[in-house]
């Protein structure tokens, strides 16, 4: 390993090793407005020089486009990278707030075999339920997914935006890899209840938007104004009106550490996802998102970062005081669950 490659770790008791940090591919196809193709297959080769395995797609993003472009650098390192995707959640063009979530059998066997032609694989390593129907005992939604695992078709199993409970009782039907849900300064209901049964049961967590979506980076601090017409973070209440202004002050204290370190904004928060597992006893690989090759440089350099006892008390006040929700409509979160 050089100086630059990130550490590796087990994701979950039994699952494949894997970088310490990840990478979220969403970006390449979706959400925050037009990313440079060429610029995100730079990004991609860089990340797996650097270390990172575990790349993070699913069926929703861009209208299944996401799956479709990542799918030549997946087949020119099949053996070198870990190929999560999910099912269960679609966005529809013209709604960019909607969300439609399914869980039934007949989908889930349509999705895979979707996603599979899409990739061009014969296997998924890792295979999220998106989100949670909750008119589908989730019982029977995994009790689906593991038939997937006996027939070939997926490796390991993941959940997104669950609780403590409704892990507890899927991993009752097929052992559960991974689970992963937003987790962040900003963002950290996850830590009363998932976390703990995760930390229980050796499951890993896979923090997803641990940047806060860039708003923890010090990149924008009002979304209505400083992004773009394509970007959805213009649709998200934190990131707007009086809550932005809110929550740009609380950034304050991330600038201390980081004028301490030397390092940038974003380093000092995502090694403070990255010392979360330390802190819960659990395997933590947190997948920031980004289409840059200088930008993945940054990010994996904050595995490296340590945070002092006095600058995680520092840091630890922030997410009890930001304003706003995650999403508009956080019913398709496990937030409401809980």
């Amino acid at each position: 390993m050089t100086d630059s490659e990130i550490a590796k770790l087990e994701l979950g008791t039994g699952g494949p090793e894997v970088g310490a940090q990840g990478l979220g591919c969403m970006g390449m196809s979706f959400a925050y407005g037009p990313a440079d193709a060429d610029e995100a297959r730079a990004a991609l080769e860089r990340a797996l020089e650097l270390g990172v395995t575990l790349y993070d797609t699913a069926d929703a993003y861009g209208h299944r486009a996401n799956e479709e472009f990542l799918s030549p650098f997946f087949k020119a390192h099949r053996d070198e990278v870990v190929i999560a995707t999910k099912f269960a959640l679609s966005i529809p063009p013209d709604e960019p707030t909607r969300r439609i979530i399914r869980n039934d059998a007949p989908y889930i066997r349509q999705a895979v075999e979707a996603s599979l032609r899409r990739l061009d694989v014969d296997v998924i390593d890792l295979y999220y339920m998106h989100r949670r129907d909750v008119n589908v005992p989730i019982e029977e939604t995994v009790g689906v997914m593991a038939d997937l695992v006996r027939e070939g078709k997926v490796k390991r199993l993941g959940l997104s935006e669950v609780t403590g409970d409704e892990l507890r009782a899927a991993q009752g039907v097929h052992p559960i890899t991974a689970v992963q849900s937003e987790w962040s300064l900003f963002s950290r209901d996850i830590e009363a209840g998932v976390v703990p049964v995760a930390a229980e049961l050796g499951v890993a967590l896979v923090p997803y938007s641990p940047l806060g979506r860039g708003f923890l980076t010090g990149s924008f601090a009002n979304a209505a104004t400083d992004l773009g017409e394509g970007d959805f973070r213009r649709h998200q209440p934190r990131f707007n009106g009086d809550n932005a202004a809110v929550n740009a002050a609380l950034l304050e204290p991330v600038r201390v550490v980081s004028d301490a370190h030397g390092v940038s904004l974003g380093q000092v928060a995502l090694a403070w996802v990255q010392q979360r597992g330390a802190v819960h006893g659990l395997a933590v690989v947190p997948i920031p998102g980004t289409t840059k090759a200088k930008r993945v440089e940054e990010n994996t350099a904050a595995t490296r970062l340590v945070l002092t006892p006095d600058e995680l008390a520092l840091l630890e006040p922030i997410a009890a005081q930001v304003a706003g929700d995650r999403y508009a409509d956080m019913t398709f979160t496990s937030a409401g669950r809980e």
